[in-house]
């Protein structure tokens, strides 16, 4: 494949790269598809459980405190009434 230099500095680019050559990489997976999609399952599927048991303890929390939060009757002024 050849490029049209624009300036100098592209020419010694062109120059110092024109004899390099790449592997085809087609042929060569390095991670199987099927494996990859099933681990981005897996992680999802685990973030999405850990959200919710986060948003139910939170819950739970919620009605501990409001169980066992104590109400007083506040002091009215004398008169007001």
């Amino acid at each position: 494949m050849a490029f049209a230099a624009q300036d100098y500095i592209d020419k010694l680019l062109i120059r110092k790269y024109s004899k390099e050559h790449t592997e085809k990489l087609d042929n060569l997976v390095m991670v199987d598809p099927e494996k990859m999609m099933e681990t981005i399952t897996d992680y999802a599927n685990m973030s999405r459980n850990m959200l919710a048991m986060n948003q139910h303890l939170k819950d739970v929390c919620l009605k501990l405190k409001a169980q066992n939060t104590q109400y007083r009757k506040a002091a009215t002024l004398e008169g007001a009434q």
